[in-house]
């Protein structure tokens, strides 16, 4: 009699046994190799290095990355839930990978190439839909970025409570202040972040962008005071590296460096601007260096 060794070795090692382990093994691989594509389950860091680990927590894992202003020049910006993301290669780690992408969600060029976490995604075979960008209500934008108030500049920031995974992924050595935790959570907006949140991603992510959004409001060799009046709720003052939005008659609201998001007087940041700068209708002709514009892109 055969024994119970001699007949499970000839089963598993049966020549059409090892066939269908290899053909199962060659389809894992190229399922694998062929998951080109993505899409955010949760709030996506995209930065512009795949060194992740070094701008959260560097050589000794408990220093974030900053310049001389506290900002993180590697991020790029946050993309929402459910943004669809093109893989273009791949960067093994223990455990994950750090993948090279582009999405429509950023469609601005790049030498330097953007990155995200793959924990923070799940990877497609098929291509996936784009985000679906629904425009809300107007009163909607206007709570939401009252809600803003008092958060802190971050730059590339657009998810004002903040990452939590960050400090679960790239967890952090000791015990930081609270002010460096929420840096490193990016808890915090941009000037265009603000808006870019607070229209549930409907507008572009940067602020070149919106000198072409909407449709121009002429105020052209205006003074401050006039172009006060001719302002709607969510207008966009827009000039070089920075935008205002309008909440109403008396007040705007931004997001600085300096001061983080604030309410603002309307007529006072159009003066202060003024000083500066000229207001025109087209700065493409007239090129964007010294002037500002306002933008009208909300149905109201």
């Amino acid at each position: 009699m055969a024994k119970r060794s001699d007949w499970v070795k000839s089963k598993l090692f049966h020549p059409m046994c090892l066939l269908v382990i290899c053909l199962s093994l060659i389809s894992c691989e190229r399922k694998d190799k062929y998951l080109r594509y993505a899409v955010a389950v949760m709030p996506t860091p995209v930065l512009n290095t795949p060194d992740f680990s070094s701008v959260f927590g560097g050589k000794d894992g408990r220093t974030l990355k900053l310049n001389r202003k506290n900002m993180i020049e590697e991020v790029e910006f946050v993309a929402l839930s459910g943004t669809s993301f093109t893989i273009e290669a791949e960067i093994n780690k223990d455990g994950y990978e750090i993948l090279k992408v582009k999405t429509e969600d950023y469609p601005y060029p790049t030498q330097k190439g953007y990155y995200i976490d793959s924990r923070f995604v799940e990877k497609k075979l098929q291509k996936p839909p784009e985000r679906l960008r629904k425009l809300p209500d107007k009163n909607t934008i206007i709570n939401k970025l009252i809600s803003a108030k008092g958060a802190i500049y971050v730059w590339g920031g657009n998810h004002v409570k903040g990452i939590p995974e960050l400090l679960v992924f790239y967890k952090p050595v000791g015990k930081l202040s609270e002010e460096i935790l929420e840096r490193w959570m990016l808890k915090g907006v941009d000037c265009s972040g603000l808006l870019y949140e607070a229209s549930d991603g409907y507008t572009p992510r940067n602020v070149e962008s919106l000198f072409d959004f909407g449709s121009a409001v002429d105020i052209k060799d205006m003074k401050p005071d006039e172009i006060a009046k001719k302002l709607k709720p969510l207008d966009l003052i827009v000039y070089k590296r920075h935008v205002v939005i309008v909440l109403d008659s008396r007040q705007a609201i931004q997001s600085t460096i300096a001061e983080g998001v604030q309410l603002i007087s309307l007529t006072g940041i159009l003066r202060t601007i003024s000083e500066t700068m000229t207001p025109v209708t087209d700065p493409r002709k007239e090129g964007i260096a010294d002037k500002f514009v306002v933008r009208r892109w909300h149905p109201q």
